[in-house]
């Protein structure tokens, strides 16, 4: 077993070689939760930990899906867990103050904010403003040690580690992440931040987990971000479970900035109630490698989804998004809108695919994924999929790979914009469709600017702040 140091002080770090069990790039993992299970357990809760050896058992299993595998065609997932990173499984300080360091809020919009540095709960200094009376909110480990047999009934019920490896790898590996519970019937006004901040000299790998649980009535707001802090290789692999209850309403923006060595993959898994109500609105605007997965099943009639994404890609940087509705019972709908700008030699990625099960009637259903790539070497490979076993739906889908509208660019050069103001301004509006999606009146705004420093090639990392000059 290799070890690495953060300011002095010992990080465990996932062994090379060795061939006890698992195949590829899994076996050093596997080897390494073998060698460290009992370290794991003692730095977490016991929900957490009856859960890890089934998951062993599924890795060890499967392995990690190559490039021949249909879901996972163009991301190599053996490559990027080839490396061998740092995991701090003993749960050692790592000396940071993201209060210090965070500067880039939302201008006009007032949160409460809290952190995760890597993948543990920041707890040190909580926000001052009291949320709703019975609203649960903080580290799933404390939490679960509090309350186990609530967080029982939730955790690990909708991640899917027998037939997804990475989840599978999260759930031997996670030991804290973020709880989020809204009782029955209680709104929060005041819209939630959670800002993930990735801090380490060495090379480095976090496993980040998040359960949010709304109950009947509910209603909240969450705006995740992703920043990195360190110029060194980070593999964050986060899962997500969301429950949502009947008649509840669920909005999760995530926005990724980060550096280009920084692989992030996202699991996320939603499970709604009869007429719920969920937005997601992820941005990817500032990355290496990307894959974010959005697994969502809508239980209860009347539930709607609407899955927005958008990823603006320069260089070598490679972004995926792959989504599954699961349409289970009638009268549910469905929205997707994900768009890329791709430049330099940028890759990207989407595949949608929208199941509407037998008996699942007066299903409505709209994909589309449209984008832009702006040199000959930029790709984008797009699978829009719709499997339908019931008669009486309306589901379409639709997407376009295509350039910049020359002859706009002619008129608008004809009336005196430049040409690089005038390809500005055709991308802006061409992402603003996925940003007039968000809900938050402020952050909508933020992004609209975030975007347009995007484009001009200003829009720095989070530790220099320039994104907020």
């Amino acid at each position: 077993m290799s070890n690495s140091t953060i300011d002095n002080k010992l990080v465990v770090s996932s062994p090379l070689g060795g061939n006890e069990g698992g195949c590829g790039s899994s076996a050093q993992y596997l080897n390494l939760y073998r060698e460290c299970r009992s370290l794991i357990g003692r730095h977490s809760a016991p929900v957490m930990n009856v859960l890890r050896d089934e998951a062993h058992d599924e890795l060890l299993r499967m392995g990690f899906p190559t490039r021949q595998d249909e879901e996972y065609k163009y991301t190599d997932v053996e490559a990027i867990f080839a490396p061998d990173y740092g995991i701090n499984l003993g749960r050692l300080d790592i000396p940071v103050n993201p209060y210090d360091v965070f500067k880039c809020d939302v201008p006009n919009m007032s949160t409460s904010l809290y952190f995760i540095v890597n993948d543990r709960f920041y707890m040190k200094a909580l926000p001052k403003v009291a949320l709703p009376e019975g609203v649960l909110l903080g580290s799933l480990k404390e939490i679960a040690e509090q309350y186990p047999d609530f967080v029982s009934k939730y955790y690990g019920q909708l991640a899917d580690t027998r037939s997804n490896a990475i989840t599978a790898l999260n759930t031997m590996f996670a030991q804290d992440g973020l709880l989020l519970y809204i009782p029955k019937g209680v709104v929060v006004e005041k819209p939630i931040q959670l800002v993930n901040i990735l801090r380490a000299d060495v090379n480095f790998m976090v496993n980040r987990r998040v359960l949010i649980i709304l109950e009947d009535m509910a209603q909240a707001r969450l705006l995740m971000c992703d920043h990195a802090m360190d110029e060194v290789d980070f593999l964050a692999n986060q899962v997500i479970e969301v429950f949502v209850g009947a008649g509840a309403s669920f909005e999760l923006y995530e926005l990724e900035e980060t550096t280009p060595r920084t692989c992030r993959l996202s699991n996320l898994y939603i499970h709604q109630q009869a007429d719920s109500r969920v937005l997601v609105n992820g941005v990817t605007l500032m990355g290496g490698t990307t894959r974010n997965t959005t697994r969502v099943t809508l239980a209860g009639r009347g539930a709607h989804i609407s899955l927005c994404g958008m990823a603006i890609a320069d260089s070598h940087q490679h972004v995926d998004n792959h989504t599954f509705i699961d349409h289970a019972v009638s009268d549910c709908t469905s929205h997707e809108l994900y768009k890329y700008v791709l430049d330099d030699e940028a890759t990207g990625a989407f595949a949608g695919k929208v199941l509407v099960r037998e008996g699942a009637q007066h299903t409505d259903s709209q994909q589309t994924n449209r984008n832009l790539c702006l040199t000959r070497q930029a790709r984008m490979y797009t699978q829009p999929q719709l499997e339908i076993y019931a008669d009486d739906v309306k589901c379409s889908h639709g997407a376009t790979v295509g350039q910049l509208n020359e002859d706009a660019l002619f008129y608008m050069q004809q009336r005196g914009i430049s040409h690089a103001e005038a390809r500005q301004l055709l991308m802006r509006a061409f992402v603003g469709e996925v940003i007039d999606e968000v809900g938050l009146e402020a952050l909508r705004d933020r992004l609209h600017h975030l975007v347009e420093k995007r484009f001009r090639g200003e829009l720095g990392q989070c530790r220099e702040c320039n994104a907020c000059k």
